[in-house]
């Protein structure tokens, strides 16, 4: 992780222009998961906007089965996930990503008392409760895996199978205090345009080798990056900078987590390698999966073999549920 609080993620190959309700122009070059599907049911990513009471949500969805939500990391957006979306629908879910506030085009309050970990956790709830969810299974990247801890300790009845992805249980580490400070500073007076600027001025991105790989070798990947990033609120990036710096250590409360759960990590993030192995160690019955020649964002950096675990995580689990009762009258 860089001295500034990096993005959360770099590309993805979404089949709809920024217009929409995306981010980002289309990645060329790049298979989606159901091309390699056992067989294409005809399932299609659409966008939408879902308001509940607390926020206009602007989401991208696919399938009719099982709900299963992805939350996605700081200064991400919902199309970090578009590439499998696909997939999981041709496998049976009713799978949902959600832009966080502030982020993408969901709506995004002026103020940074809006922004916390509980309140993007409040957030995914109420998304919950419009889409008539009661139980689903949860995938949170980043912080977005931040969220999803929050969650599943306020609510564990709510989520049966959790994946929590290049994440931690506490502050987050690697980050040079005094540059995230500054990072802040602009941020508040300048906006994240300017920050941008800075910090490739500053060169303060140590991006892993997989990430550096990616980076040169898929065609518009650094251009998405940058359009969420553009996308994000200064507010959300001061006060989520803010938090994540500081926030207090779930650990000891995560031990008397009594969920299926999955914590994957890139092997060359070494901001959260160590974080994951202590989030497997202390939830009760957890699998550490570390992901091969990738980073912190290993649906990216090593797309076949996250998809590989994460899929077959989440459907022996739900071989084990009954999944009858996890949708509720909307």
């Amino acid at each position: 992780m860089g001295a500034v609080p990096p993005p959360d993620g770099s590309g993805s190959d979404p089949p709809w222009p920024a217009t929409t309700g995306g981010v980002g122009a289309p990645v060329r070059g790049v298979r989606r998961v159901r091309s390699t599907a056992d067989e294409a049911t005809g399932c299609d990513v659409k966008i939408r906007d879902i308001t509940s009471p607390r926020l206009r949500h602007s989401v991208a969805e696919a399938g009719s089965g099982a709900p299963l939500l992805l939350l996605h990391g700081f200064t991400g957006a919902k199309e970090d996930f578009v590439d499998f979306l696909d997939g999981f629908a041709d496998r049976g879910w009713h799978v949902v990503a959600p832009d966080h506030r502030g982020h993408g085009a969901s709506d995004a309050p002026a103020e940074e008392a809006a922004y916390s970990l509980d309140t993007m956790a409040t957030d995914a709830f109420a998304l919950a409760d419009e889409l008539g969810w009661h139980r689903f299974d949860l995938l949170g990247h980043s912080m977005g895996g931040m969220v999803a801890q929050v969650m599943a300790l306020q609510a564990p009845e709510r989520v049966g199978s959790l994946v929590l992805m290049d994440t931690s249980h506490g502050t987050v580490q690697g980050i040079d205090p005094e540059l995230a400070a500054l990072a802040v500073d602009v941020v508040r007076g300048e906006g994240v345009e300017r920050l941008m600027v800075l910090s490739a001025e500053l060169d303060t991105r140590k991006p892993s080798p997989a990430d550096a790989r990616v980076r040169a070798e898929r065609p518009g990947y650094v251009e998405f990056g940058e359009r969420k990033m553009r996308a994000c609120s200064p507010a959300m990036y001061a006060a989520m900078v803010t938090e994540m710096l500081g926030v207090h250590d779930r650990l000891d409360a995560l031990r008397g987590l009594d969920r299926r759960t999955l914590v994957v990590v890139g092997e060359q993030d070494e901001a959260f390698v160590g974080p994951s192995g202590r989030l497997a160690e202390a939830i009760p019955g957890a699998t550490l999966e570390v992901v091969g020649d990738a980073g912190h964002s290993p649906q990216f950096e090593n797309p076949d073999r996250w998809w590989k675990v994460v899929r077959r995580f989440l459907e022996h689990g739900r071989s084990d549920v009954d999944h009858t009762d996890q949708r509720v009258d909307a």
